[in-house]
C-alpha cells in the first residue's frame, strides 16, 4: 500500500516538474520572439503596448508586452521543439515527443480545472465552452523596459497669484483715452493708404501678365510645326502576365533557415516550391506550388493531399 502511494506521488511530482519546465520555456522564448507556438495546442502572441499614465492615482506606467492566447494556431514551427532539443541536448523528433505528450496532460487537466501558466497567465473554459486567457501581470516581457516599473508621483499643487489693480484717478483716464482716440484714428489712416497701394499695385501686375499672355497666344498662332520624314507606325503586341495569387501550402516557420530547408526538399521532389512571404505572426511561409487560376490550384491540391500532405491547404494572397 505504501508503495502505491510513493509510486502515485512520484508521478506527480515528475508531472509537476515537467510542467514548470514546460512554463519556463514558454516564457524564455517570449522575451525574444511575438509569436510562441506550442504545436495542437494554441499560440501565446505578445503585443507592444505604450506606456501610460492613470491620472487619479497618479501612477505611470513603463511600455511593456501584454499577452495573449490564440487556440486556433496550432502548427508546428519548430521554435519551441528547437529550444527543447538546445535545452535538454535532445533530438529534434524526442523534443516534438515531449511536447505531444505535455500538451495532451494540459487538455485532460483543462477540461476538469483551469490550468495556470506560471508568469504568463491562466487558460480556462467559459460558459460557452470556449477557451479564455487571463494574462499574468507579473512580468513585463519588453526588452526595452527590463529594470522599470510602475511609478507612483504626488500630485503638484501650484499657486495662483491674483493681479493687484492700481487706482487711476479720473484725470488719467481722460488723457488715456484721448491718447488712444487718436492712435486709433492713425491706424485707421496707415491701413486705408496701405490698401490703395496694395489695390493699385496688382492692377498693374495682373495688366501686365494679360499683355505677356496675349504676346504668347499670338506667337502660337501664327507658328506651324512641319515634319519631313515622318516615321512608320509600329504595332506592339503586349501580353498581360497574369499573377501566381494562389498558394499550396506546405508549411510554416519562425526560422527563415529551416523554411530554405523545406523548399529545397520539395524541388528535389520536382516542385516549384517558394517562400511566399511572411505572415502578420512573423512565420515565413513555405509552399508546394503558385498558380494563377483557382481552378489549377484547386486540382493539385487534391493531388498533393492524395499522395504528399493531407495538411496541405489553399492560401489566397
Amino acid at each position: 500500500m505504501i508503495n502505491y502511494l510513493t509510486l502515485a506521488f512520484r508521478k506527480e511530482d515528475i508531472f509537476y516538474i515537467c510542467y514548470m519546465q514546460f512554463s519556463n520555456y514558454i516564457s524564455d522564448l517570449l522575451y525574444r520572439y511575438e509569436c510562441v507556438i506550442v504545436p495542437g495546442f494554441g499560440g501565446f502572441i505578445s503585443n507592444t503596448i505604450s506606456s501610460k499614465v492613470n491620472h487619479f492615482t497618479h501612477t505611470f506606467y513603463p511600455p511593456a508586452k501584454k499577452i495573449a492566447f490564440n487556440s486556433q494556431l496550432t502548427n508546428n514551427d519548430g521554435l519551441l521543439a528547437n529550444y527543447i532539443s538546445a535545452v535538454e541536448k535532445c533530438s529534434f523528433e524526442e523534443a516534438n515527443e515531449k511536447i505531444t505528450t505535455q500538451v495532451n496532460s494540459w487538455k485532460n487537466q483543462l477540461k476538469k480545472s483551469n490550468l495556470e501558466f506560471p508568469k504568463i497567465g491562466n487558460l480556462s473554459f467559459n460558459k460557452e465552452q470556449k477557451i479564455v486567457f487571463t494574462p499574468s501581470e507579473e512580468i513585463n516581457y519588453l526588452r526595452d523596459s527590463f529594470g522599470l516599473e510602475a511609478y507612483n508621483s504626488a500630485a503638484i499643487l501650484r499657486e495662483t497669484y491674483k493681479q493687484k489693480v492700481v487706482p487711476v484717478t479720473t484725470i488719467e483716464k481722460k488723457k488715456s483715452s484721448s491718447f488712444y482716440k487718436y492712435a486709433a484714428s492713425v491706424a485707421v489712416l496707415l491701413t486705408i493708404g496701405t490698401l490703395g497701394w496694395k489695390n493699385n499695385q496688382e492692377k498693374q501686375l495682373k495688366a501686365l501678365e494679360l499683355q505677356q499672355q496675349k504676346v504668347v497666344e499670338r506667337k502660337i498662332q501664327e507658328a506651324t510645326f512641319f515634319i519631313s520624314n515622318s516615321l512608320p507606325e509600329i504595332n506592339l503586341k503586349l501580353v498581360k502576365k497574369m499573377p501566381k495569387k494562389y498558394h499550396l501550402m506546405a508549411g510554416s516557420f519562425r526560422e527563415k533557415s529551416n523554411a530554405y530547408k523545406l523548399v529545397k526538399q520539395l524541388q528535389n521532389k520536382g516542385f516549384n516550391s517558394q517562400i511566399v512571404g511572411v505572415n502578420k505572426w512573423g512565420l515565413n511561409q513555405v509552399a508546394f506550388e503558385s498558380y494563377t487560376t483557382r481552378e489549377d490550384a484547386i486540382e493539385k491540391l487534391q493531388q498533393i493531399k492524395a499522395n504528399v500532405a493531407k495538411d496541405a491547404w489553399l492560401l489566397v494572397r
